[in-house]
């Protein structure tokens, strides 16, 4: 079969190659799924330039952490999901760039009709996240506002359309000023340009002079070290990602570490996810469900690559003012 391999950790154009490989054995507890479609996600790519601390590559790698296929065999002790079934695959092991993946059993999602496989491919990354970032690990309450960078972004778009739907109040920080006019009526209550100052310093004289109480960052760098600085006292902040590779830096003024009560905590979506027993699964795969169909937690889809095309995919899905979620479709030609 034909799959996207990498063997030394850099930049996704120059490492990642397309290989003729074995077509994987599903053992105990795993099942065969024939790929239909994988998004290129920013966590997949950080992945290849050995970034992702969660995970450790073990040259020759595969990736692709996220996709949508049918299942084609079951490996033994496997009941609860059957030959010829389409889920949602989320694999740890990061192998969906291919034809043919194995996948552990409990981390496949079941996905009704209704949902078209755009959807599904991009079932759990985005979604889940946004969900337990905001209902859960923050719990932001009704009336509340939430602050969060790369809002442009499709996760950042989602965290928008479900604080609207929860009563609560969303300031959005991105550089274009396009952007901010497309987000206002998507639905942000406030929409701040990096352009135009320092972050905390519009979030205070724009929002609240007292900072704001729950804030989601996944740029890092002079982007998160802002984003903390407009914290409240009583802040609590998240940072899943580093598109910078740069650090926050926290300590740089006194004012924000010698007094008050702020939260600075790393959210990765695996430790959670791995820490939830069946029926916890099982109700965070329904929710994801019922806000895909009120249009809540949908996906853009974007252009769609081979495995033959893997460069162009990925240098396409970080192309500043991208319009979509880009995807590998394995049978594409």
């Amino acid at each position: 079969m034909r799959a996207i391999q990498f063997t030394q950790y850099g930049e996704p154009t120059s490492v990642l190659h397309t290989e003729d490989v074995p077509v994987p054995d599903p053992g105990p507890g795993q099942v065969k799924v024939r790929v239909l479609e994988s998004p290129v996600n920013p966590s997949d790519l950080l992945y290849v330039r050995g970034y992702y601390a969660g995970i450790q590559a073990k040259f020759p790698s595969p990736t692709g952490f996220e996709g949508v296929g049918i299942v084609e065999a079951l490996g033994s002790g496997v009941h609860d999901v059957a030959v010829g079934e389409r889920v949602s695959i989320l694999n740890f092991g990061g192998s969906n760039w291919a034809e043919y993946a194995v996948n552990s059993a409990r981390d496949l999602f079941h996905v009704p009709d209704d949902v078209p496989d755009d959807q599904a491919a991009s079932f759990v990354v985005n979604p889940a996240a946004a969900i337990v970032m905001v209902r859960h690990v923050l719990a932001v309450p009704r009336g509340e506002w939430l602050l969060q960078s790369a809002a442009g972004s499709e996760l950042g778009r989602m965290i928008i359309r479900l604080a609207k739907r929860e009563g609560i109040r969303t300031v959005n920080v991105v550089r274009r000023r396009e952007s901010a006019e497309e987000l206002r009526r998507l639905g942000a209550d406030a929409v701040i340009l990096s352009t135009e100052g320092p972050i905390d310093e519009q979030v205070r004289s724009k929002i609240s002079p007292e900072g704001v109480k729950y804030a989601i960052d996944p740029v890092v760098g002079e982007t998160g070290t802002q984003i903390f600085k407009a914290l409240h006292e009583d802040g609590h902040m998240l940072v899943y990602g580093s598109l910078t590779g740069e650090p926050i830096l926290v300590g740089d003024d006194p004012r924000y570490v010698l007094a008050g009560r702020r939260i600075l905590e790393v959210f990765w979506l695996g430790y959670w996810l791995q820490r939830l027993n069946d029926s916890e699964r099982k109700q965070l795969g329904q929710d994801i469900i019922d806000l895909m169909r009120e249009g809540i937690l949908k996906t853009s889809p974007g252009q769609k690559y081979s495995l033959e095309e893997i460069h162009d995919a990925v240098t396409q899905a970080e192309q500043t003012g991208r319009q979509g979620k880009v995807y590998l479709v394995p049978g594409k030609k």
